[in-house]
Parts: C-alpha cells; sequence; structure tokens
C-alpha cells in the first residue's frame, strides 16, 4: 500500500533561499508528494481552513518543510495550524480527523549540529526545539517522526553538500510514498537526515534515491 504525501512548504524570502528552494522543486518531481507553497498560495494570509483540511483528508503523510526561524517555524505555518487545526476536526471528542497519519518537519538550520545541543551554543537539540510540533502531532494522533534536518544551511552551496542531501531527500520521500520507512524506528532519532537509509523497511538503500 503507498501513501500520498502533503508537502506544506513555507519560506517567506523564497529569492533569497539556497537550500529549501531547491528542495522543494525536487520534490515536486516526486510521484505520489502533493507540494503546496503556503507564503505562494496565501500571499495576504488568508487561509482556506476547508480546502486545507480536505488536503489533510486526502493525504495520509504531512511535512512541514521549513528554514528554522528563530527556533521555530516561519510566520504562516503557526497561522496554518491555529485555523485549520481547529476543534472538533483535529482535536477533541468529535476531532479525529488525523489521528493515524503521520506527521514529520523537513528542516534547515543555519549553524552545525554541534551548536544544537545542550552545551553548545543554541543549549538545545533541534528535536527538543521543534516539541510543539510534536506535541501537536499527540494530541492529534498523529505518528510524529524526527526531523529531516540539514545543519550548517548557510554555507550547504560552498561546501557542496546540497546535491548529495536533496538526492537523500527525494529517496527519503519514495520511500514514504512506498510505505518502506520503520515508522516506530524513525519516532525515536533525533535527526532522519542524510542517515534516512537505515529505516528502511524492505529494498538495500543503494535502491533508493
Amino acid at each position: 500500500m503507498s501513501n500520498k504525501v502533503l508537502l506544506l512548504f513555507a519560506h517567506p524570502s523564497q529569492r533569497r533561499s539556497e537550500v529549501n528552494l531547491p528542495m522543494f522543486r525536487a520534490a515536486q518531481q516526486v510521484e505520489g508528494v502533493s507540494c503546496v507553497d503556503l507564503y505562494g498560495e496565501y500571499p495576504t494570509f488568508r487561509i482556506d481552513v476547508k480546502k486545507e483540511q480536505q488536503r489533510l483528508l486526502d493525504h495520509d503523510v504531512l511535512i512541514f518543510q521549513f528554514p528554522l526561524y528563530w527556533y521555530s517555524t516561519p510566520s504562516i505555518l503557526k497561522e496554518w495550524q491555529d485555523l485549520v487545526l481547529e476543534h472538533g476536526f483535529a482535536y477533541g471528542g468529535k476531532g479525529t480527523a488525523l489521528r493515524g497519519k503521520t506527521f514529520l518537519c523537513a528542516v534547515s538550520a543555519g549553524a552545525a549540529q554541534t551548536a544544537y545541543q545542550q552545551d553548545g551554543y543554541n543549549h538545545f537539540t533541534l528535536r527538543e526545539l521543534l516539541r510543539p510540533l510534536e506535541q501537536t502531532a499527540r494530541l492529534t494522533g498523529m505518528h510524529y517522526l524526527a526531523p529531516f534536518a540539514l545543519f550548517g544551511s548557510r554555507t550547504a552551496v560552498e561546501d557542496q553538500c546540497l546535491p548529495v542531501h536533496i538526492q537523500h531527500w527525494t529517496g527519503f520521500l519514495r520511500a514514504l510514498v512506498n510505505n518502506q520507512i520503520d515508522i516506530a524506528r524513525a519516532a525515536q532519532q533525533e535527526n532522519i537526515g542524510d542517515d534516512w537509509p537505515a529505516l528502511l523497511l524492505s529494498a538495500p538503500a543503494h535502491q533508493v534515491g
């Protein structure tokens, strides 16, 4: 059984995007992934709640793709959550629409991974900083996976690591569509990132991506 994947992309300054925009364009080429540019679709933040809720109903996996802004999401993703994940739909006694679906974040962080440690510059791991989203998944009954993260994104182009990251990204998306990811193991990681092939249920890693 295959999964339908919904990718919600949020980048408020795409003309300056060296990582997220190429990742979004690569995702658009993956069959089974529906890609939505939230800033492009809602430039005035007037989110069509019913349309977004129907998108959620039509898909099995939800991904937020965004650059980490002040240890959180860009503002339109918060607006989307506030309006779309309403009582009676996403939570509450009759709010079971998302129960059993899978949710994760695809995140770029400017600093190196060492900065996202207890004794590092930012004092918390990326997974710890994303705890509000993890709790959102828990409240709505979704399976929460560790983030698919790229650290050091400010120098990713200069360091020539972006092509490999995008290759891993598209491979991971195809594995999600084909229902090949061990969800239980992926939920326990700190970061999926480029280590995602270790989470495959089947098919050797060299056959995917």
